[in-house]
């Protein structure tokens, strides 16, 4: 019908419903949507393509099977406390010492630990089978690839990127794609005085936690290269702390990603 399909966050209309929070109806919310879609600073939700959207349900996936199997590694965990039996947080050492254990457990205790053991196997199985789709997606995308010459994007961060923004066309710029995943300082500011709290945490949660895991192991590792972007995190964290480093890190590699994804060939990457 020659319209143009836009998607708006919900939080970005509401402010302009004249009725306020208590006068929420079908009419209302319609006036604040003609409203907001004037603005001509409106963020818009970027729209995904099939293709993206079948991409994203094996990184929808992957989490949900991680999130079991760490429910079920706490499960096992508060079951064997209740028999004395205190195991440290780490996932590799409950394995290995609640098969340990098991002889040492009444005959109905024996079976559900070991019933539960079973299934944590079967879901690490289930998460490797879906790492092994994440890495094919990535070998045959020329975009994810491109991502991954990046420092601390790997395969899941990459394929996961190129799927929920596809070629960045949405945002104007780096720092607007950083800002769109919630790793730039809020603003608390007025009467000309600047003030900065905490990153919002705004957006995707599971992409920003990708790249700030990205972070960590750039930082990590920067003690034993001499590269640039291994210089600059290392005096980052010596003048503003580890966390801040960090999540400066992964906001660097949040705006790089961006000109990767737009810019394509084009882009040199920094040296």
């Amino acid at each position: 019908m020659g319209h143009t399909v836009r998607l708006m966050a919900p939080k970005f209309v509401a402010p302009y419903r004249m009725s306020g929070r208590r006068g929420k109806n079908d009419a209302a919310d319609a006036a604040a949507i003609c409203e907001a879609v004037q603005r001509p600073n409106m963020r818009f939700v970027p729209v995904k393509s099939l293709e993206q959207q079948g991409r994203l349900t094996v990184h929808r996936m992957r989490q949900a099977f991680i999130e079991q199997r760490t429910g079920m590694i706490n499960r096992i965990r508060g079951l064997l406390s209740e028999f004395g039996i205190v195991l440290p947080l780490k996932a590799a050492t409950v394995r290995r010492q609640a098969g340990a254990c098991l002889e040492d457990l009444p005959g109905w205790a024996n079976l559900s630990i070991g019933d539960l053991l079973s299934e944590l196997h079967h879901l690490d199985e289930r998460i490797a089978a879906y790492d092994q789709r994440i890495a094919q997606l990535a070998r045959q995308d020329e975009r994810a690839r491109r991502l991954m010459r990046l420092s601390g994007i790997g395969e899941t961060t990459a394929t996961a990127m190129v799927a929920m923004i596809g070629n960045g066309h949405e945002f104007d710029c780096g720092r607007q794609f950083a800002a769109w995943l919630g790793l730039t300082p809020g603003q608390y500011s007025s009467g000309g005085k600047s003030r900065l709290g905490r990153i919002t945490k705004a957006g995707d949660n599971y992409l920003r936690s990708l790249l700030v895991l990205g972070a960590r192991a750039v930082l990590a590792a920067a003690g034993n290269k001499n590269a640039p972007i291994s210089r600059w995190a290392k005096s980052v964290a010596e003048r503003r702390g580890y966390w801040r480093a960090v999540i400066a890190i992964a906001a660097k590699n949040a705006r790089m990603a961006w000109a990767v994804l737009k810019r394509g060939e084009a882009f040199e990457l920094p040296t």
